[in-house]
């Protein structure tokens, strides 16, 4: 969806998924790095391998993951040595979806990974209760 919006608005960016094969990933890295295009499109899916986006000043994530971890690894590849200059991290999640309750979900992960990590381990882990909560509707 947001490539074809971006396709129509004839807006230049560089794109990687999984299926992408390695060379045209470094193309593409490069090219952005470049200043080819204003945005580069990666699916979480895609994993990391030599992609350090120096150039980039946004991360914008559109749909969150059910992991946090995997969403702070994607955010990190603008992090990478030979960055100057800040960036910016946004996650974009419409009201009452899935997505919000996921995000919820990354709270709760996020603690109980700390209070492990801690020693402390106070952390409780997830319930049927949280599991079930993740797909109710809210709305009725």
């Amino acid at each position: 969806m947001t490539r074809q919006y971006l396709d129509q608005k004839k807006v230049k960016y560089q794109y990687l998924d999984g299926s992408t094969p390695a060379k045209k990933r470094h193309t593409a890295v490069n090219a952005f790095q470049a200043g080819e295009g204003n945005l580069f499109l990666i699916s979480l899916k895609a994993g990391g391998f030599g992609l350090n986006l120096t150039a980039a000043d946004y991360v914008i994530h559109l749909d969150p993951w059910w992991n946090p971890a995997v969403e702070d690894q994607a955010s990190d590849r603008a992090h990478r040595i030979g960055q100057t200059r800040p960036v910016t991290i946004y996650r974009l999640v419409t009201r009452n979806t899935i997505e919000e309750k996921i995000l919820a979900l990354h709270t709760h992960k996020r603690d109980l990974a700390t209070s492990l990590l801690e020693g402390t381990d106070t952390g409780s882990k997830l319930t049927l209760e949280d599991m079930l909560e993740l797909i109710r509707d809210h709305n009725s």
